[in-house]
């Protein structure tokens, strides 16, 4: 009997695709998620927010609204690391942190913008966090005031120096100072649950807000949302992180687990100060000396600690700033998306380090140093207040593209990361814009524009609006833009979608067919049902508008969303043949055609001839025989029997579509693999495992071991399943007979059977 070679079933291995943009980069650093992604946002996260203004948040807003303000903002970040987490377990991850990540989903006119953007906020806030650990440190040490501008330099020289020498050692420099910093929180957490008082507590409940200025009662009191502002910053920090994907060894596994992590130690931290000091101090004292409580009242009179720990958050912070810019500025020039920056993507020969984009922020630091001893304190706060601004819009981005990618219904978007849901994305969009305005309108606003021009500027061309009187005009005008907008667009792998040609005849009597050409789309692409007339044109012209019309009304009552096409030939063949060759809306073209299969061995020798100019036109092909129709509605299960890659990924990337639909939302997707020999067993399963893995798909792994005949196992293992994908071959000139034969034996007992044969211009990995 017929073996499974026989019946078209393609043997082929898999392999991964090469990184050539990886190998441009040369050797980079291959930290993992503690040391990589948990450390820099850890430290980033408890910056001088903890020391110097979260007590005075306690007694302004009471616990309660300390723990509100808390929960808010953490919430809008956790988020945006759902979001980031969700992009980042969908595609191959390189350097750029942010950048990377929404340029890839969004286009290289918001990802540059936010680039940029990113870029300057982070080359912007070396210096600032720079400038805070001086004047800490001259106000701790009076005598060293008149040194400021010597140390603020030479501090910057020290962290420059890390920095640029690589990430090893600022890496190594930051376990040091997370060490202090929690030395530091052991001992002013400890300090205050040694003078926790549940009477202390109770008083501190509620809010008791105070004038901003005491001086003038008539400028307000200090209120839940000023408060949420000055705090805001301390839910802050996953940049540090996610701006170190490109030195990471597995980024998709890194970033969730480091930026979650930090998060979550973060929130706990933060919150044990807020219940511990709310019950240890004194409302008036937590108001007017937030930091110096800490200081006085630090376990085993370690005040020294605390004032070491404010200083190591700054100092990270800035080391966090200086990592991060470098790396995204060489991101962006090895994406020549800004020719001057082009310059800056060559990096260095051990660990890729971006020295060349490292002199561009040194620079940046030393000189807005300079600047900001000598400028008036609004121009500074100005700046700050912008440089928060791009951040958030940064944060906003982020919820934005995941929120995009899942809404858009991508097939691609299939990211390994669980927990995203769209209404996270957009929460997290929509808080990171409130927050922004909530912070300052006008900083907001300012930075709304500068965002704007940036997208301009990059896409570097005119947008001109011409809005009609009727809607379809509008609509019609939106669709040509985009049309001509998807022509100049490259495409890849990544985006494939299913664009169809369904062969339905006279859908009423194959209706079947029909539907499992929508459901194999699964709402992502695009679906045209096809008749052709046989006979002379003249007189079937009539017989076309009806035959169309038919064609619309079947769509129309069954809210089917395809688009009907009737041609007249004289040739049924021939007119196949040329719709193959001529439909196309712009640059959209059928990339999948699919048939129904036939019980006549004569007109599936008709078909294997449209099979192969299908092929020949770069078409994938599914011939669909159907069985078990009409649907039922239930749990269901999908056989698909892989034998290698080249009819196998379009096979998953199809039954994953089927499974989108929501008549087949109870459906479990087993992979099959018939082995002969007991020893490839394990060796197999674990190639299927990583292949389910790697593609992002739920599906069952299953290796069946048996010398039987495949059709006999086939039929065993998958006739009481409710769909069977196979891989097939098309046939040659001539062959078309016996591989009717040998198919018609295999279908025997089965249920709905979809074969498939792939030109591989889908990949399941991308």
């Amino acid at each position: 009997m017929a073996r499974a070679g026989d019946f078209g079933l393609e043997c082929g291995t898999m392999s991964q695709e090469s990184n050539s943009s990886d190998a441009a980069e040369g050797t980079r650093h291959r930290f993992g998620a503690f040391g990589g992604v948990f450390t820099p946002c850890i430290l980033t996260i408890l910056g001088v927010i903890m020391f110097m203004r979260a007590n005075f948040v306690v007694g302004e807003a009471g616990v309660l609204g300390a723990i509100l303000i808390l929960v808010t903002a953490k919430s809008i970040t956790l988020f945006t690391a759902l979001s980031t987490s969700a992009i980042a377990t969908n595609m191959p991850v390189r350097g750029g942190g942010a950048y990377f990540l929404i340029s890839r989903v969004l286009g290289p006119q918001f990802g540059g913008a936010i680039g940029v953007m990113l870029f300057l906020a982070q080359a912007v806030s070396a210096p600032f966090y720079i400038l805070g650990f001086t004047e800490a440190l001259v106000r701790t040490f009076p005598a060293l005031a008149p040194h400021y501008l010597a140390i603020a330099l030479a501090t910057a020289a020290v962290l420059f120096i890390i920095t640029y020498i690589g990430a090893n050692w600022a890496i190594r420099i930051q376990y040091v100072i997370m060490a202090v910093l929690a030395a530091s929180i052991v001992v002013f957490l400890g300090g205050a649950l040694l003078r926790f008082s549940p009477e202390t507590f109770a008083a501190n409940w509620g809010a008791g807000y105070t004038a901003v200025n005491p001086a003038a009662p008539e400028a307000g009191k200090y209120s839940f949302w000023v408060l949420f502002a000055i705090y805001f910053p301390a839910a802050t920090g996953i940049m540090a992180g996610i701006n170190m994907s490109g030195d990471l060894e597995d980024p998709g596994r890194s970033i969730p687990r480091g930026i979650l992590g930090a998060i979550g130690v973060g929130f706990l931290i933060y919150l044990a100060q807020i219940l511990l000091s709310g019950g240890a101090f004194e409302r008036g004292d937590l108001i007017a000396r937030p930091y110096l409580l800490l200081k006085e009242n630090a376990l085993f009179k370690a005040g020294f600690l605390v004032a070491a720990g404010m200083f190591a958050a700054t100092l990270s912070s800035a080391i966090g700033s200086l990592l991060g810019a470098p790396r995204v500025l060489q991101a962006l020039a090895r994406d020549r998306i800004l020719p001057p920056l082009n310059p800056f993507a060559k990096g260095a020969p051990k660990g890729d380090e971006p020295r060349r984009a490292a002199l561009v922020s040194g620079a940046l630091t030393f000189l807005v140093i300079l600047w900001a001893v000598t400028a008036e304190g609004n121009a500074l706060n100005l700046v700050a207040g912008v440089i928060t601004m791009f951040f958030l819009y940064t944060y906003g981005m982020l919820n934005v593209a995941a929120f995009i990618e899942h809404v858009g219904g991508n097939p691609s978007f299939r990211p390994r990361f669980r927990y995203f849901h769209w209404i996270t994305g957009l929460a997290g969009g929509l808080g990171c814009a409130a927050v922004a305005f909530v912070i300052n309108p006008v900083q907001a606003v300012a930075a709304v524009a500068l965002l704007a021009a940036l997208v301009w500027y990059i896409q570097a061309r005119q947008l001109r609006a011409a809005f009609g009187d009727a809607r379809r005009g509008f609509v019609f005008k939106t669709a040509r833009d985009s049309l001509l907008t998807l022509a100049r667009m490259e495409e890849t792998p990544r985006n494939w979608r299913p664009t169809t040609l369904v062969f339905s005849g006279n859908p009423e009597s194959r209706e079947c067919l029909v539907d499992y050409a929508l459901w194999l789309e699964g709402g992502r692409g695009i679906v045209f049902l096809a008749n052709v007339l046989v006979g002379d044109f003249d007189e079937y012209a009539p017989r076309r508008n009806t035959a169309l019309k038919q064609l619309e009304d079947f769509c129309k009552e069954r809210d089917m969303p395809a688009f009907p096409i009737v041609v007249v030939d004289e040739d049924l063949g021939h007119g196949m043949s040329s719709l193959l060759q001529a439909l196309s809306i712009g640059p959209i073209r059928p990339n999948l055609v699919v048939l129904g299969w036939t019980g006549d061995a004569a007109h599936f020798t008709d078909a294997g001839r449209q099979l192969r100019v299908a092929r020949s036109l770069g078409m994938s092909v599914v011939v669909l025989r159907p069985g078990g129709c009409p649907f039922k509605y239930g749990p269901k299960r999908v056989d698909v029997w892989w034998r290698g890659m080249k009819n196998g990924g379009l096979m998953i990337l199809l039954a994953h579509l089927l499974t989108r639909n929501w008549e087949w939302r109870e459906t479990d997707v087993r992979l099959l693999r018939l082995m002969e020999d007991q020893a490839a067993y394990d060796g197999t399963l674990k190639d299927l495992e990583k292949l389910v893995h790697d593609a992002r798909v739920e599906a069952a792994p299953k290796v069946i071991i048996s010398k039987e005949p495949f059709p006999e196992v086939l039929r065993a293992e998958s006739a009481e399943a409710d769909c069977v994908f196979l891989g097939f071959d098309i046939p040659e000139a001539g062959q078309e007979a016996a591989c009717f034969e040998r198919y018609a034996a295999v279908f025997d007992g089965l249920p709905t059977t979809i074969l498939v044969n792939s030109t591989g211009e889908e990949d399941v990995m991308a």
